[in-house]
């Protein structure tokens, strides 16, 4: 959660916000391997929770759970916003070819076929060891790892970090390419404001 409230703060202090946490979601997609019935409606279930409250929007922040999060979409009277959506426009308005850096591999797939929306090419970069490192509190080498696979990505217009848990690496990676690092928080923050304002 420190990602997206850390964007809240620098893009739109104002707005009350309410955190829905399921910390199992992510692992039991993980032993899954696919978006099971299950774990589609636990989806729906937050949001109905969320609008039960008197949400005005819906951000999601775990990027493998597009298809469930898209049907939610459909039928909310309100925004909702995958975690990616708005970096991707972000990222296709930048040129023809983005490269992205990943460390959750259950969640790349689905996100290549969601950027095949907004056209261009994709290049995609996973780092798991990178998440192990994270999931063991060790931020500083989850950074390290993704800056150094980062050059590999040169000649990109754009480099996307891929999940939320990501954009904590953005100056490191930065440092190390010389094509705008974009993070998925910042860009939802602000589509999600535009939305609902």
């Amino acid at each position: 959660m420190p990602p997206v409230e850390e964007a809240f703060a620098r893009h739109w202090p104002q707005t009350e916000r309410v955190n829905l946490l399921d910390d199992s979601l992510s692992p039991d997609r993980e032993r899954d391997r696919d978006l099971t019935p299950a774990l589609t409606r636990r989806i729906a279930a937050l949001a109905e929770y969320a609008l039960g409250t008197g949400a005005a929007g819906i951000l999601y922040t775990c990027s493998a759970f597009g298809e469930a999060i898209q049907r939610v979409k459909h039928r909310a009277e309100v925004p909702v916003l995958k975690p990616n959506e708005a970096m991707f426009l972000e990222a296709a308005q930048q040129g023809r070819r983005i490269g992205m850096l990943a460390t959750f591999q259950p969640s790349v797939a689905s996100m290549e076929e969601e950027f095949r929306e907004f056209g261009g090419g994709l290049e995609t970069i996973c780092v798991p060891e990178a998440m192990a490192a994270l999931k063991k509190g060790d931020g500083a080498v989850h950074d390290r790892l993704l800056a150094e696979a980062a050059p590999r990505l040169e000649g990109c217009d754009a480099i996307m970090l891929a999940h939320f848990s990501t954009a904590r690496a953005r100056d490191a990676v930065a440092a190390n390419v010389r094509c705008p690092v974009l993070t998925a928080p910042d860009a939802a923050v602000l589509r999600l404001k535009s939305l609902v304002s």
